[in-house]
């Protein structure tokens, strides 16, 4: 089997929980990032996305290690997450947060789309905060918002390509991006497992089943599905 997983971001949280996955199911994965990988069978593609330049600094390195797969899944996880508010938000701030989460999945379509065959698939990695929004969190909340509409533009140029998308949504989730931006005050974490229907956060692995049911099911093309464990409105 002749079959690619291209995902950036994989060096740990989500990122990793799906290369490792995808490993175990026999893909070729692909990582494209800053930080390397350190799943076993997987080939690293060293690329600051923040970069204007990074495609053409990888470009021949990445398809060369894609080559010729029956298969590809384009994984857009990599993504950052700022503090900042309507009132103190700097252009360069939301510049990098939308050039990191939004633009370098574009430059990475435009590079990988000639690769990709019948039954391949770009699955975007948006969030709970792509559908709605919470104070202090302003450019992620932009970005991921933005990040829903690519896929439903992909889903729209894609059209008799045979190449399906989607957007999957995690909710809260164990990772260390969520870590760093909470910090360690346990009241936090109380508060928002208190929203959650399963009073738990998710788990990296868990999104991670997630993605790989949406690259293998082409009747959800265009769709945007939650994992979040289910939320409680308030």
């Amino acid at each position: 089997m002749n079959k690619a997983l291209i995902i950036t971001g994989a060096s740990k949280g989500i990122g990793l929980a799906t290369a490792t996955l995808f490993v175990e199911q026999g893909y070729r994965v692909i990582n494209v990032s800053r930080s390397n990988c350190d799943v076993d069978g997987v080939t690293n593609i060293n690329a600051d996305l923040l970069k204007e330049n990074w495609a053409n600094e990888c470009n021949t390195q990445l398809l060369n290690a894609v080559g010729e797969a029956e298969q590809c899944v384009l994984v857009h996880n990599a993504a950052m997450m700022t503090k900042e508010t309507v009132g103190d938000i700097t252009g360069s701030t939301l510049r990098d947060v939308l050039q990191l989460n939004v633009v370098a999945a574009a430059e990475l379509n435009t590079l990988l789309l000639p690769k990709m065959s019948n039954g391949s698939s770009i699955i975007y990695i948006s969030s709970t905060l792509g559908q709605k929004a919470v104070a202090n969190t302003h450019a992620y909340v932009i970005s991921k918002h933005a990040v829903i509409g690519q896929m439903r533009a992909t889903c729209q140029d894609l059209a008799g390509s045979m190449i399906h998308t989607a957007a999957i949504c995690p909710g809260f989730t164990e990772t260390e991006m969520l870590s760093e931006h909470l910090g360690a005050n346990p009241e936090i974490y109380e508060q928002i497992t208190a929203n959650i229907a399963h009073r738990r956060l998710a788990q990296p692995s868990e999104i991670a089943s997630t993605i790989w049911f949406a690259s293998q099911t082409p009747v959800i093309n265009g769709a945007v599905i939650d994992a979040n464990l289910g939320q409680i409105e308030t």
